[in-house]
């Protein structure tokens, strides 16, 4: 690929926000506030999530930098486990991020309906969520250099939002009465199990709005100087994120308070209707849906390089490495994967539905991948002192993030037993699947001898 049409720095931490900051922020709040007893509890699973979340940005930004190739999310798998273990995984991920998209798109619908369609059944706003699929879907098709700078343009319109509901704390009058102080104790009688089950669930809902910074590393030989381009981007990406969050909970609990935000459902447009009433909080939740497509879109472009690079090492169809040169489309990829989003959405119907099924296969593959960085260590010792990132507090920072996503998985696995089961159950028959199904002869790409340097 030729330089000027590689990811820039810029680019890719448009991407890396972008893949984080879906829709969950502006609604998976009042998921963590209805599992939380208390407001500490709330603002701690908030902070907690952002220090996992920068362990998992500096563990992923070593293993983008040690292993930079497209589709890398795959290829990391398959580079330190068995190839059955990396098809998967690899495979319950793409289900997972499918079903993230469709949450993500049902979220922005709900705004969207509240506007325009107040009261319509739940089928219109599914409906507007495949329509939104569907139109990105076309951008990506219309190559890797317009759908980057749609990203850039779309992520610009969502910060922008994000800054709007955080100037609302400067506008006291608009404070609930009455909120709930944040150092209020813990109910009578609760014990420590209670306790650490409500912050487990908290959590979950936190997990699901950090996620996806990790898809990153799928564009690897796609971005301008990988081996230091790829830790920066993931890095201030991350840092961004973190800041951003926080500043708007406490926003949610000065303005909505804490009680209320546990039945509150588009949260963000009643903060800003606070500010500038009824007719201010339309035209934000127009602009949120606006927004959404961020997430979509960015989702869109980076998954079907997984797909790629299971096809390339064999494990799925030659088909799916069928790619338009002069666009960089991976076309069949591409379609395939918008297909089970939009299958995802037709079933699911509810973000409620997809919430934990969702987190559990993605927590599980954050844990798994995250443990590769172990392995690429002993096995890339001839890229140390070469100028790739190389992260400190090793090994404490990896282990931290992945012990944290097991929490997770055993939190979702006590409180929604069947929804683990399915988990297990999706994973263990893609094992078997890729048992079945012939193998041709892969294409193995080996880390390289050196840091990658511009074209």
């Amino acid at each position: 690929m030729q330089n000027k049409s590689k990811l820039n720095l810029f680019s890719l931490t448009m991407i890396v926000i972008g893949l984080v900051i879906g829709m969950g922020i502006f609604r998976t709040a009042r998921d963590a506030a209805n599992e939380s007893l208390t407001p500490s509890i709330y603002f701690s699973a908030w902070i907690v999530g952002g220090l996992v979340a920068l362990c998992g940005a500096l563990t992923y930004a070593e293993i983008g930098s040690r292993y930079p190739v497209t589709g890398g999310y795959y290829k990391v798998f398959s580079y330190a486990y068995h190839p059955s273990i990396a098809f998967a995984l690899n495979c319950s991920i793409l289900i997972s991020n499918a079903a993230s998209i469709a949450g993500v798109a049902l979220i922005g619908a709900g705004y969207i309906v509240s506007v325009l369609l107040p009261g319509a059944p739940q089928s219109v706003a599914m409906l507007i969520a495949i329509f939104a699929i569907l139109l990105f879907y076309g951008v990506n098709v219309l190559g890797l250099k317009m759908s980057s700078k749609t990203q850039n343009v779309l992520m610009l319109v969502k910060i922008s939002m994000l800054l709007l509901i955080v100037t609302a704390l400067f506008y006291p009058p608009a404070y609930a009465a009455n909120n709930v102080p944040i150092t209020q104790a813990i109910p009578a009688g609760t014990g420590f199990k209670d306790i650490i089950t409500s912050f487990g669930l908290c959590l979950v809902a936190v997990s699901f709005t950090y996620g996806g910074y990790q898809q990153t590393i799928n564009f690897g030989s796609e971005v301008k100087d990988a081996p230091r381009t790829v830790p920066k981007g993931i890095f201030i990406g991350i840092i961004v994120i973190i800041v951003f969050y926080l500043l708007v909970n406490v926003a949610y609990y000065n303005i909505i308070g804490f009680n209320e935000l546990k039945n509150t459902r588009e949260i963000a447009s009643v903060v800003v209707g606070k500010m500038f009433g009824p007719q201010g909080a339309n035209v934000f939740s127009l602009l949120l849906f606006i927004s959404v497509l961020a997430y979509v879109n960015v989702t869109l472009l980076s998954n079907p390089r997984v797909i790629f690079a299971m096809s390339e090492d064999g494990v799925l169809p030659k088909v799916f490495q069928r790619r338009w040169e002069s666009k960089n489309v991976y076309i069949v990829a591409l379609t395939t994967f918008a297909a089970i989003a939009m299958v995802v959405v037709f079933f699911a119907e509810t973000f409620e539905r997809i919430l934990s099924f969702s987190i559990f296969l993605d927590s599980f593959g954050m844990a798994t991948s995250a443990a590769t960085i172990f392995i690429l260590r002993k096995r890339t010792k001839h890229l140390d002192n070469t100028g790739i990132y190389k992260m400190r507090l090793y090994p404490l920072l990896p282990l931290l993030f992945i012990l944290a996503y097991v929490f997770v998985c055993a939190s979702i696995a006590i409180n929604n037993t069947n929804i683990a089961l399915t988990g297990i159950a999706v994973m263990v028959a893609f094992i078997v699947i890729y048992f079945i199904i012939p193998k041709r002869e892969a294409i193995h790409i080996e880390p390289p001898t050196e840091p990658v340097e511009n074209e």
